[in-house]
């Protein structure tokens, strides 16, 4: 379906400042996000893709001066909420943990698993107490409108592949790498935990295009190294770009999501006993549940 069909939708893009550096990009305008989990990354942009309104958000801010542990994940989903974002496209380097997936190609994975051990999870950790199941926590049809655009590239694309989240900022040790792909890990990152998560709690649809950027360490005569990363990820920016744009030219229905209505059974808190000034802090999460 596409974008005028599912109107007053909006693309929120979490990545790179220079995703936003694209031919076709009108009506740019910077956006500033004060949240009650405190402040979103710097550098947020709005702007228009044809008829589509797009926010890109630079997760690492606009001098990629933060690191993993170091973003403030929460504020960044609920800004991304706040401007009236309802489909989420999160763009990250990954590593891969599979030969068959080589430096250059494109991801779509469906599952994560948890690795990290110093960012704030959850939404919920005070005043209300919410179980969101993530059991899947990539949105299915949003998911299936990312693989549809990043074929389009002419990339060797692979879907329904699972992440592994390190805390980072180092890579993995050549063990743990060997044991993720024990796991059944097939690519590794350091930022899509808590990100898919929170935007579930947000009942926002999420999925990722992950870009193969290097074999991690598993491969014995082989390691990450920030240049090659680099390098790999500048060449990919152009078909990033691409899926963008598809996207953004045919934005999917996802009233269907399981990411709506994500909360409609999980807040366990008798909503009589909640504060004031808790209410306020979660109107945009929960809205008025008197």
């Amino acid at each position: 379906m596409s974008a005028s069909a599912v109107g007053g939708s909006v693309l929120g893009v979490i990545g790179g400042s220079g995703l936003y550096q694209m031919p076709g990009l009108t009506a740019m305008e910077p956006l500033t996000a004060s949240t009650p989990f405190g402040e979103a990354s710097d550098g947020i942009v709005r702007g228009r893709l044809g008829e589509t309104t797009v926010v890109f958000l630079p997760r690492h801010g606009r001098a990629h001066s933060r690191s993993p542990s170091a973003l403030n994940y929460r504020a960044n989903i609920y800004a991304l909420k706040s401007f009236g974002v309802t489909h989420v496209l999160s763009v990250s380097a990954v590593g891969s943990l599979r030969e068959e997936i080589a430096p250059g190609d494109l991801v779509v994975p469906h599952q994560f698993i948890d690795r990290t051990s110093l960012r704030p999870s959850t939404f919920f950790d005070r005043d209300v107490v919410a179980h969101v199941s993530m059991a899947d926590p990539v949105c299915p049809i949003m998911a299936a409108a990312v693989a549809e655009g990043a074929r389009s590239t002419g990339a060797n694309t692979h879907v329904g592949q699972t992440y592994v989240c390190i805390e980072g900022p180092r890579f993995s040790t050549r063990a743990e790498s060997r044991l993720f792909r024990q796991w059944g890990a097939d690519i590794i990152g350091m930022t899509n935990v808590p990100e898919a998560f929170l935007a579930r709690e947000a009942e926002l649809p999420y999925s990722t295009l992950a870009l193969a950027t290097d074999y991690d360490s598993w491969r014995e005569h082989d390691e990450a190294h920030v240049d090659e990363i680099m390098a790999v990820m500048a060449k990919n920016v152009s078909r990033a770009q691409a899926v963008v744009r598809h996207l953004a030219a045919a934005l999917p229905d996802v009233s269907a999501s399981p990411a709506r209505g994500a909360l409609k059974f999980a807040v366990m808190t008798k909503w009589d006993s909640v504060s004031a000034e808790a209410r306020a802090r979660y109107a945009l999460l929960l809205g008025d549940r008197g």
